[in-house]
């Protein structure tokens, strides 16, 4: 009979938020509960009286590792067996790969240090408080699995984990080949010199970020266990990168233009605004760039709007062009999206005439292809997007385009106020509790 429950119970897991108050009826059964609303998610207290525990700890871990992030924090504070199964399950993260729904991250001025995460699957905003330098000073370069790259009022960069709180300094700016340091009578630094072929600028500290980098993208590092970070760099939009723990940036082979990198079957690919794609293997001892394609057929022009590259569950590649115009008021706004699946070998790009059973999730970070039926609580066929302006502080203040477009009809869709996205520039990102573990990359 308990099996049974077991089952039924892990068979609602595709549900993900729904789960939790299942399990409070089922393990808590007639006694009593208080719950603290509308707290900060790492801050959810729930007080339980009475308690008589009818499910083992190994059971609640298999159900646990079923629910999202922000439920799973709220079970570990129920009760005793609730807190050991959270508690195992936090230190064993390998047990616990729940898929989370993407989130918007962005800020509002509650305070300065102050991060809000508005999740799709509760259709609530969540309050988090982030080391310093404080949230709101800095630029944010990009998101992927789970991380955020941030450059500080120093145009430093550094890797943030928003629901740990954990975060790590990237290599120094001024080990980017081009970058150079002024400094006073004292020695300390004031300004940088940007060198450009022949062209040199000068740029305050907090103004070089928004000549410099254009995006930054996180990969898993399956030789370390740990993470690289990849950088497309103004102005010609050329690769670099860093694994967590270095002390400078690499510069990849030349090549330029790039607008998207993805990290697929073990090598890095990098693609053009021309179609052009290029593969690069970053685990040896020295860096070669490998020619996929000078140009694809049927290449998107992204001239007028914003082009994606991102990888479906099932393996696929597709490219994604964004069509944007300009308002009179000067506001960017989503008109059209279209998506082409990459033929790799025929180095052409094949029209699709939408999504099926699939959601995308595109922006300023990492982008994403779900499937719906993993993720009920999104919608079929509908693009999320976010808005990808250049996180310059020009744009600090500027409406952001921000909706849902459905590929059947390309009606757009609001589905968040805009009261408080305007900076830092909003992002997607998916949740991720994992931390790492610095003292083997010193």
């Amino acid at each position: 009979m308990e099996a049974c429950s077991v089952a039924r119970i892990m068979s609602l897991g595709h549900l993900g938020l729904r789960i939790l108050p299942k399990l409070l009826t089922l393990s808590l059964g007639g006694s009593h509960r208080r719950f603290r609303k509308d707290q900060p998610l790492m801050e959810t207290e729930i007080v339980v009286e009475n308690y008589s525990p009818e499910l083992p700890v190994d059971v609640l871990m298999d159900i646990f590792a079923l629910l999202e992030i922000p439920d799973f924090i709220r079970a570990g504070s129920v009760c005793s067996a609730w807190r050991s199964a959270y508690t195992i399950l936090r230190s064993q993260l390998e047990q616990y790969k729940r898929p989370q729904t993407p989130c918007l991250y962005t800020s509002e001025s509650v305070g300065d240090n102050v991060a809000c995460l508005y999740s799709l699957a509760e259709k609530r905003v969540y309050n988090i408080t982030l080391p310093d330098p404080p949230i709101r000073s800095r630029h944010l370069i990009g998101s992927s699995h789970g991380w955020l790259v941030t450059a500080d009022d120093k145009s430093e960069l550094h890797l943030l984990n928003s629901i740990t709180g954990q975060q790590i300094a990237l290599p120094p700016v001024i080990t980017i080949d081009h970058v150079d340091p002024i400094l006073d009578n004292a020695g300390a630094n004031i300004e940088f010199k940007l060198w450009d072929d022949s062209d040199v600028t000068i740029h305050a500290l907090d103004k070089l970020r928004d000549s410099l980098y254009f995006k930054a993208f996180v990969f898993p590092d399956l030789s370390t266990g740990s993470y690289i970070v990849v950088l497309i760099l103004l102005p010609d939009r050329q690769l670099l990168f860093a694994r967590v723990g270095d002390y400078k940036w690499t510069l990849l082979p030349p090549g330029s233009d790039y607008q998207q990198c993805i990290h697929m079957d073990g090598l890095l690919y990098a693609f053009t605004r021309t179609g052009g794609i290029d593969a690069f293997d970053l685990t040896g001892p020295t860096f070669t760039r490998n020619i996929i394609a000078d140009e694809m057929e049927n290449y998107i022009d992204g001239t007028d709007g914003w082009l994606y590259v991102v990888q479906t569950p099932c393996g696929n590649l597709l490219q994604v062009c964004r069509e944007i115009k300009v308002t009179k008021e000067l506001f960017i706004v989503t008109e059209k999206i279209l998506v082409y699946k990459t033929d790799m070998e025929a180095k052409k790009l094949v029209k699709m005439n939408g999504l099926c059973d699939h959601v995308l999730f595109l922006g300023h970070g990492q982008s994403q292809c779900l499937s719906a039926e993993e993720y009920p609580q999104l919608k079929a066929n509908c693009v999320y997007f976010t808005d990808d302006e250049t996180a310059v502080s020009e744009y600090k203040n500027k409406r952001r385009d921000i909706g849902i477009l459905n590929l059947e009809n390309h009606g757009p869709e609001e589905f968040i106020s805009q009261l408080w996205c305007n900076w830092p520039n909003p992002i997607w990102i998916a949740p991720n509790l994992t931390r790492m573990n610095m003292r083997f990359y010193k």
